[in-house]
């Protein structure tokens, strides 16, 4: 049974309070998170003054500033993400942050990260791909808002700079938030898979939890969704995040649909077999049959139990003669 690697995306969450970081890490965990993920930035490196903000950031967030404003709320000091991983060491659970500028990316490959994750956004972001290429680590890549000639373009980059796509996974996304149903396009990460031969997974920002479900059943390796302790807190990402128990039942399903996978050889399972001879059928006089006469389908019927002759042999009963008498609904024996 493949596991799925799920991610408790705490991305913004914290809305730059250490504590509130720790107890969504604490939370993510008691949920059944195999990793929790921030975002690290130096906000002066994402956004120019004259960046606007998108219509969902504008509705959790003050009138007027701009996405840089917001974001130098937002986010930690950079060294702050070094204790953020010591927690998480602590907790025996997995540190990811997704990095959104060159020196933030260096300083998480430091921090000795398992996984590199590329947002979005960072797609088409040639120095960017190249960097974090040189590392050779395992990458996650979301394609909100990508081509699949964008997404060839992205994998190629990282494979000439050092990275094999065997270590590569690519999550498709929706970059909306929360993101409607309509547009989802699920079956595009089988796409992604067909056209690149990747690992694929499922970067959700729908509400709920059943897209989620879905795209594990459909073949996601790796699972990411937002997460938060309250949906009403201020800041941008938290409608389309989970509440701690939402996330545990998300969870909890994904792990009932990799066990119901199973390992797609279609044979009968040990209730089944346990089963079969009650609910199959047998071969059985319809009325009575004297000893001598021939067997035909009108003196032949199939009811259950299923412990005599089978009814795919009615034909090489036909025509046979019977070796006794045969009482209604007994069992043919020859």
């Amino acid at each position: 049974m493949n596991k799925t690697f799920i991610i408790a995306e705490i991305g913004v969450n914290h809305n730059g309070n250490l504590d509130l970081a720790y107890k969504l890490v604490d939370a993510a965990i008691s949920s059944g998170a195999d990793a929790v993920k921030f975002q690290t930035a130096i906000p002066e490196l994402v956004a120019t003054n004259y960046a606007q903000k998108a219509d969902y950031q504008k509705k959790k967030s003050e009138l007027g500033e701009s996405q840089l404003e917001m974001i130098r709320k937002i986010h930690f000091p950079i060294k702050t993400y070094e204790l953020i991983k010591t927690y998480c060491n602590d907790k025996k659970t997995i540190f990811l942050s997704s990095a959104f500028d060159l020196i933030s990316l260096d300083y998480l490959e430091n921090l000795g990260l398992l996984y590199h994750k590329i947002p979005s956004g960072e797609i088409t972001n040639l120095p960017f791909l190249k960097q974090i290429g040189k590392y050779n680590k395992p990458i996650i890549l979301s394609t909100g808002m990508a081509t699949l000639g964008e997404i060839e373009i992205a994998i190629q980059v990282l494979e000439q700079a050092g990275t094999t796509r065997k270590k590569i996974t690519v999550l498709h996304c929706t970059s909306e938030y929360p993101a409607p149903m309509a547009e989802v396009n699920l079956r595009a990460m089988q796409s992604i898979s067909s056209a690149f031969g990747v690992a694929v997974g499922y970067s959700d920002h729908t509400p709920g939890i059943e897209v989620a479900i879905a795209s594990v059943a459909m073949g996601a390796s790796i699972i990411e969704k937002h997460f938060t302790l309250d949906h009403n807190f201020s800041g941008p990402d938290h409608r389309a995040s989970l509440e701690p128990a939402e996330f545990k039942m998300m969870v909890s399903a994904i792990r009932n649909i990799e066990i119901a996978l199973g390992d797609g050889i279609k044979c009968p399972t040990f209730g089944e077999i346990k089963n079969k001879l009650l609910v199959r059928k047998s071969l059985v006089a319809s009325r009575l049959i004297k000893a001598g006469e021939t067997f035909t389908t009108e003196n032949l019927t199939s009811k259950r139990p299923g412990i005599g002759i089978s009814p795919m042999h009615l034909d090489e009963v036909v025509g046979k003669k019977a070796p006794h008498d045969f009482l209604e609904d007994e069992l043919i024996k020859l």
